[in-house]
C-alpha cells in the first residue's frame, strides 16, 4: 500500500522529526526546505537507518510560485503524495508598525498562501483517489491575539481554522486534515524570529521529537487539533476563555518583552 509522506521545512527541527518518524515506520518521503545541505544529511540518514526512497526537493517555498513548483516537482517525479506534512514557516519579533512590511507580508506567503495552496493541490488528487491524510502545524498561538508577533499569531489563527474547516469539507472524501499547536518547542524558530530574552522561550516546551510524535499519531487518529503539552490545552481551553480581552492582550505582551 502507498506510504509516502511529502514534508515541508524538512531540513530541521520539527520538520526533520516528522520524516524520521514516518521513515521509522516503513514510509517513504519527499522532503523539502531551503537547505539542500540539511535534507541530504537527512536522506543519508533516513536511507541507511530505515531502507526507505527518500527524495529531495530543495527550493524556497515562500518565493513567487514556490508552491506550485513543489507540486509539478513531484508530479514529474512521479510520486503519489499519501500523507501532506504542512510544517513550514517562521514568526518575527517586534511591533507592527517598526517591522519591515516585506518581512510580514513574506511570513504571510510561507505561513498562509503556500500551506493553502498545497492544500488545494495535493488534497484534491486524495480526494480524486479516495483517501490521504493532511497535517498543519499551527501553534497555540491560534487560540489569541499576540501583541509584539502580531502576523505570527494571526497566520496560525488562519491555519487552525482552515484545517478544521477543511477536515469537514473532505471527511466523505475519506481526506483527514489535523492541526499540530505545540506551545514552545526548542527549535531554531525562536532565533530565526528574535525571541531571545522573552518569557516565551523560559518556558520548558516539549522538545521537537516529542511534539513530532503528538502530531503525528494524531493525524493517524484523524483528530482535528492536537495542543502538545496537556497544561497548555487546558489553559487554552478552559481558562484562557475567562479572561477579559484587554487582560489578556497584557499577559501574552508581557510574555513577549524583552
Amino acid at each position: 500500500m502507498p506510504n509516502t509522506a511529502l514534508i515541508t521545512g524538512a531540513s530541521s527541527g520539527i520538520g526533520r522529526e516528522f520524516a524520521r518518524l514516518h521513515a521509522s515506520k516503513g514510509g517513504d518521503v519527499v522532503i523539502t526546505a531551503r537547505r539542500e545541505e540539511g535534507l541530504a544529511a537527512l536522506k543519508t540518514e533516513l536511507e541507511t537507518q530505515h531502507q526507505v526512497a527518500v527524495t529531495l526537493v530543495p527550493l524556497d517555498l515562500g518565493a513567487k510560485g514556490g508552491a506550485a513548483k513543489l507540486y509539478d516537482t513531484v508530479n514529474k517525479i512521479g510520486i503519489q503524495v499519501d500523507v501532506l506534512i504542512n510544517n513550514a514557516g517562521f514568526g518575527g519579533h517586534g511591533k507592527f508598525i517598526e517591522r519591515k512590511l516585506e518581512d510580514d507580508q513574506a511570513m504571510i506567503d510561507l505561513n498562509v498562501d503556500v500551506l493553502v495552496a498545497l492544500c488545494h493541490m495535493f488534497g484534491r488528487d486524495m480526494v480524486a483517489r479516495g483517501g490521504g491524510k493532511i497535517l498543519n502545524v499551527s501553534s497555540t498561538a491560534a487560540h489569541m491575539p499576540g501583541p509584539l508577533q502580531a502576523t505570527y499569531f494571526a497566520t496560525k489563527a488562519f491555519v487552525s481554522s482552515f484545517s478544521q474547516a477543511l477536515a469537514e469539507e473532505m471527511k466523505d472524501d475519506r481526506v483527514t486534515v489535523t492541526a499540530l499547536e505545540p506551545g514552545y518547542v526548542e527549535t531554531g524558530f525562536a532565533d530565526t524570529a528574535d525571541l531571545g530574552g522573552t518569557g516565551l522561550v523560559d518556558q520548558k516546551g516539549k522538545s521537537a521529537t516529542e511534539t513530532a510524535k503528538i502530531g503525528y499519531d494524531a493525524m493517524l487518529e484523524g483528530k482535528l487539533t492536537v495542543i502538545n503539552e496537556g497544561r497548555l490545552s487546558f489553559m487554552l481551553n478552559w481558562v484562557l476563555p475567562l479572561f477579559p480581552q484587554k487582560a489578556k492582550l497584557l499577559m501574552i505582551r508581557k510574555m513577549q518583552e524583552k
